[in-house]
């Protein structure tokens, strides 16, 4: 029987350079592990054996890298076939892609915005509703970072509203994107999620970043999560609610015990914003 995944959850990143500490966790340690299925499918040997372990220990959920949803490339559809049997192999509940592109007559290996305009929405949420049709299950769009786009028509947050609207699918909020995007675009990172629609939210990412000395914020997932990127996860569940939430880290991993400091922050966090257990006298 395959664990299963609260709303109330912090999780980490299923990465190959982590798999000797993942496997060592105690079932408390963390709530669930989220991995990308482009980068497992149809891995055996040691390293399937070592995913199949930790999907029978943890909740998987599952972040997408590669079907490039707002691209004008064909959808990939052998991936989404093989991608709906790794989703059903491992019960995952969660399915997450990003609102980007990255192929254009081939991989990019890079997520490109879009640009803010109606075309755009109509052609990434038709693109979206074939996704959801092939997965059979509701899918949630990631908020990217950039630092870069065209000349916008709308305003991000009004793109992703139009998105989420015309698509019928969910956002994965990820609040590190929101803050680089505010600082390095000049708006306000709590206005943002104030203009964000409470019920679409399905999930949160939180991750570190790299300060430049000129004040230019670049998202690289290699560092602990700042300050104020805490402040504003905490604005966000104040906002949308407690939602399964993952710390982000791709490289340049710390001893485990600080990324579970972290997980165990984003519980705390969780924490002020559940209800409190009545006292029975």
């Amino acid at each position: 029987m395959n664990p299963t995944l609260h709303t109330a959850s912090a999780g980490l990143g299923l990465r190959r350079g982590m798999l000797t500490d993942l496997l060592a966790l105690t079932p408390d340690a963390v709530d669930f592990l989220e991995c990308a299925p482009d980068n497992w499918i149809g891995v055996g040997g040691s390293f399937g054996k070592v995913l199949d372990e930790l999907s029978t220990r943890f909740p998987i959920t599952c972040h997408g890298l590669s079907l490039s949803l707002g691209g004008t490339d064909p959808l990939d559809r052998r991936l989404l076939v093989r991608t709906r049997e790794f989703i059903d192999r491992h019960a995952v509940t969660l399915y997450s892609e990003h609102l980007s592109y990255c192929a254009a007559d081939g991989q990019l290996y890079d997520l490109m915005p879009l640009p803010f305009t109606e075309e755009a929405v109509r052609h990434v949420a038709a693109r979206i509703s074939q996704v959801q049709d092939m997965l059979g299950r509701r899918i949630a769009v990631e908020n990217i970072s950039y630092y870069a786009v065209p000349t916008p028509a709308m305003s991000e947050s009004e793109f992703i509203n139009a998105v989420l609207a015309e698509a019928d699918c969910d956002l994965l909020l990820d609040v590190n994107n929101v803050f680089v995007n505010a600082c390095n675009h000049g708006y306000d990172a709590f206005g943002f999620l104030d203009q964000l629609p409470p019920d679409r939210v399905a999930a949160y990412h939180v991750a570190g970043h790299f300060d430049r000395a000129d004040g230019f914020k670049i998202d690289t997932h290699g560092a602990a999560v700042k300050g104020l990127v805490w402040t504003l996860l905490d604005h966000a569940y104040a906002r949308f609610g407690v939602r399964p939430t993952l710390l982000e880290r791709d490289f340049n991993f710390p001893p485990i015990s600080e990324l579970l400091s972290e997980v165990a922050r984003i519980r705390d966090t969780q924490a002020t914003h559940l209800p409190r257990p009545e006292l029975v006298p």
